[in-house]
């Protein structure tokens, strides 16, 4: 099967209220834990690249193992520029064989977000290329992208269905509660989504796919290994799971998770190099961090994102 779009896939999760999963890669061992997992509950897959993950691993190293894994498992793949902050790394990518771009202009005026998000849906819309927009700021900090809470802002409802008719973007990423990185939350602070939001911008937009970036559960198990080895992440809290779910119920169709993909590597290095500290094949310590990571891209495909047997 070829790599695809995304069209296709969130129009069936609209239908059949779950969400797909979208899973940030960097290198060999994340790409194979995800579409291991992926292949064995019959998932359709995102597999999403940062502009830090294309500068670390490089554009075609990540295109050619990603085609490599459509071919391993023969999954529906769509291949996704997450956060590009402007029209030409939008087109790089485009140009690279992405099938999906996200143009970020969140942090632009609304004038200038509609404007700059317009150009790159032109170009990626001329090449069958589908593009997702961004409407409101998520707080937080994961590879180039950096909010502070002061500069953090929820989407505006009364915005939404103008900036999806002026741009003629393909999805819509926005801001209910969610943020980036794995300190989502202060100590003692209660996770909470803005579900009246999400439910008022579903009622404008109705059967338009929408994102949620910053979604990782910050999974306790994960970040207790961490602390035990070294590590120093007592204060960090997820979005609960149920949480997701609900939101999946909604309109949500697509969501983003990367932080817990690092923790479970990192996770799974840490084990096993306080258990082994004489180990240096990387093909070692690195099979754990895999593991982790299929375990858990297993669990939120089945039990929060409810795509399992919908490849």
């Amino acid at each position: 099967m070829p790599i695809i779009t995304s069209t296709e896939m969130l129009k069936q999760a609209y239908q059949g209220k779950y969400a797909v999963g979208a899973f940030n890669v960097n290198n060999l061992e994340i790409i194979q834990g995800i579409t291991e997992a992926a292949q064995e509950v019959s998932a359709p897959l995102i597999l999403q690249v940062s502009e830090g993950a294309r500068k670390y691993a490089k554009h075609i190293y990540l295109m050619k193992l990603i085609e490599a894994a459509e071919i391993d498992t023969d999954l529906p793949i769509c291949v996704h520029l997450d956060h590009g902050e402007d029209f030409e790394i939008c087109k790089s990518c485009i140009d690279g064989g992405f099938t999906s771009v996200m143009i970020d202009g969140s942090k632009h005026s609304f004038e200038e977000n509609i404007k700059i998000t317009a150009e790159v849906v032109k170009y990626a819309h001329d090449r069958g290329v589908v593009v997702e927009g961004e409407l409101g700021r998520l707080a937080g900090i994961e590879d180039d992208v950096n909010v502070s809470e002061e500069d953090a802002a929820f989407t505006r409802p009364d915005e939404v269905e103008e900036f999806v008719s002026r741009t003629g973007v393909d999805s819509l990423a926005i801001a209910i509660g969610t943020s980036h990185g794995a300190y989502k939350f202060k100590p003692g602070q209660t996770p909470r989504l803005r579900f009246d939001i999400l439910e008022e911008i579903s009622k404008r937009l109705p059967g338009f796919p929408i994102v949620l970036h910053g979604a990782s559960s910050v999974v306790p198990e994960y970040v207790k290994i961490i602390n035990a080895n070294g590590g120093s992440m007592s204060d960090a809290i997820g979005i609960p799971e149920d949480m997701l779910r609900e939101a999946a119920r909604m309109s949500v169709c697509k969501i983003n998770i990367d932080s817990d993909l690092r923790l479970g590597m990192t996770a799974g290095v840490r084990e096993h190099l306080s258990k082994h500290p004489t180990h240096f094949d990387p093909r070692q310590y690195l099979a754990p961090g895999r593991a982790n990571i299929k375990a858990l891209v297993k669990h939120k495909l089945i039990n929060v994102l409810g795509c399992d047997g919908k490849a």
